[in-house]
């Protein structure tokens, strides 16, 4: 049953010189790893998710085997390629599966410093420099890192990687920007949908969610310009965000609303506020008022006070935190 197993795993390796991943040399090791690890992701290049999944599940019927026969005579040819499948196993599980024994401070971890277990007692081997790219000093997405990517061969793992970071960053941004994290969403889900039905290559998809972090980045730059810290560009987005309203208002007079709701919202949020119905309907009321004042488009006011809302319960529990720390 072993070599039934092993079989299954070797065949998906097909074409993958990996004799280098048992090299003395560190950086020899790491390439081979990096290289087994796009080349699974790249097994299906229409559906990289279906690939990462054929293997892991290929690996746990493989593992268990040698679990059992693994300690036999007849089973020792097994042991070496057994710790390549292993060790890119492990890869993919650490930064391209979401595992739920994981916590987010472990995966933001895994994500941002991407590192493999130790191959030998005393090294822990790195997969950005592996893949070669350069560790980023302080943000994955630095300019540096970004130009870096460009310049790997492995363009399956880059766009594993990306992809992840990407994930990461909306992730992030959904509990303080919810229009922001809703567009780049939508954003990275067009990109891999074109990517999975094979209209753009692995190169251009990199290119495309380079482009995509690069714009997630500056995003809050944006604020500056207007004069909104983060939570009034927030509410400006929220205002923004329907049909020609920018058209018809200026970005001064959308900047004032943004401030003014982050002025009355905040006296208004409570610690349970979202649970008082009384309490979120005197809040519309508020929110309904306010863009009336300021002459908001009343087509647009019911979606834009809905969108507020939604935004409020985003950024209200960092406030009343805040407050009661």
């Amino acid at each position: 049953m072993l070599q039934e197993k092993f079989e299954v795993v070797q065949a998906m390796f097909h074409g993958f010189d990996y004799q280098s991943y048992y090299s003395a040399k560190a950086s020899e090791r790491l390439t081979a790893l990096s290289g087994g690890v796009d080349h699974i992701c790249g097994l299906d290049p229409g559906d990289p998710e279906s690939a990462k999944r054929r293997y892991m599940e290929a690996m746990t019927s493989l593992n268990k085997a040698a679990g059992i026969a693994l300690h036999l005579e007849g089973a020792r040819k097994y042991r070496d390629e057994l710790g390549f499948f292993q060790a890119v196993q492990r890869n993919i599980q650490k930064y391209t599966v979401r595992s739920s024994g994981k916590t987010d401070t472990e995966l933001n971890a895994a994500i941002r410093q991407i590192v493999s277990g130790a191959i030998t007692s005393d090294s822990v081997l790195d997969v950005f420099g592996a893949a070669g790219l350069k560790r980023p000093d302080i943000s994955v997405l630095s300019d540096e890192f970004l130009e870096t990517v460009k310049k790997s061969r492995h363009k399956n793992l880059q766009v594993e990687l990306l992809k992840k970071l990407i994930k990461d960053e909306i992730k992030t941004q959904r509990e303080r920007n919810v229009v922001q994290a809703r567009r780049f969403s939508e954003m990275l889900e067009q990109t891999l949908i074109r990517y999975q039905n094979r209209t753009i290559e692995a190169a251009q998809v990199i290119v495309e969610l380079i482009d995509m972090a690069r714009e997630m980045r500056d995003a809050p730059k944006r604020g500056e310009t207007l004069g909104l810290n983060e939570d009034e560009l927030a509410f400006y987005d929220a205002l923004a965000d329907h049909g020609n309203v920018k058209q018809v208002m200026s970005d001064d007079v959308l900047a004032e609303i943004a401030h003014d709701l982050v002025t009355v919202i905040r006296r208004s949020v409570t610690i349970d506020w979202t649970q008082k119905e009384a309490v979120r309907a005197d809040m519309r009321r508020k929110v309904k008022r306010l863009l009336r004042k300021h002459g908001y488009p009343p087509d647009k006011r019911e979606d834009a006070v809905e969108t507020v809302i939604e935004q409020a319960e985003r950024v209200a529990k960092h406030w009343v935190s805040s407050t009661t720390a």
